[in-house]
């Protein structure tokens, strides 16, 4: 169990962790669904060209937007067929992504640390990783959804200013 001034809303209850510490990838990574890579802007990213100066909000929705994902607003709710991420912020910069499991329930990253199974998208909030700023979905390749019509842009990319990374 994860007991930190930095997640305040972990609770006993509402997480366990799955997985020991590594530094082989980070929660982008993790949500992405990769296991083998520290996704960072001028490091390891989604498009391949993005300025690695920019780790704003809009550079986590690209980065998804280049993996098939599309903005559903606020939308946390387990829908079959579609895989979901939420996307987290502090300021103009993204902090944090989780991805939703086929129990409704959500994976994260915990930077360097473990990977932990928690109850919503928001158990995480309120400390380092800010607030959930917007949730992505995509249809789960094979499902009936995946012919759906051609899902839409993201509108998190706007007033997301270029943010320095920071080191891991």
């Amino acid at each position: 169990m994860i007991q930190s001034s930095d997640f305040p809303r972990l609770t006993p209850h509402n997480h366990r962790v799955t997985s020991p510490e590594t530094t082989d990838y980070n929660c982008v990574a993790w949500a992405a669904g990769d296991a083998e890579h520290w996704w960072q802007p001028g490091e390891y990213w989604q498009p391949a060209d993005w300025p690695e100066d920019d780790c704003g909000l809009g550079a986590l929705a690209q980065a998804f937007l280049a993996l098939g994902y599309a903005d559903c607003g606020m939308n946390q709710g387990l829908e079959p067929g579609y895989l979901k991420v939420a996307l987290y912020g502090s300021g103009a910069a993204y902090t944090h992504a989780a991805r939703q499991l086929p129990t409704g329930k959500w994976t994260s990253k915990l930077g360097k640390g473990e990977d932990i199974e928690h109850d919503t998208a928001e158990d995480v909030t309120g400390g380092v990783y800010g607030e959930v700023m917007g949730v992505m979905q995509k249809p789960v390749p094979g499902s009936d959804n995946s012919s759906s019509e051609a899902l839409t842009d993201c509108g998190l990319r706007q007033n997301s200013p270029p943010v320095r990374p920071s080191s891991r």
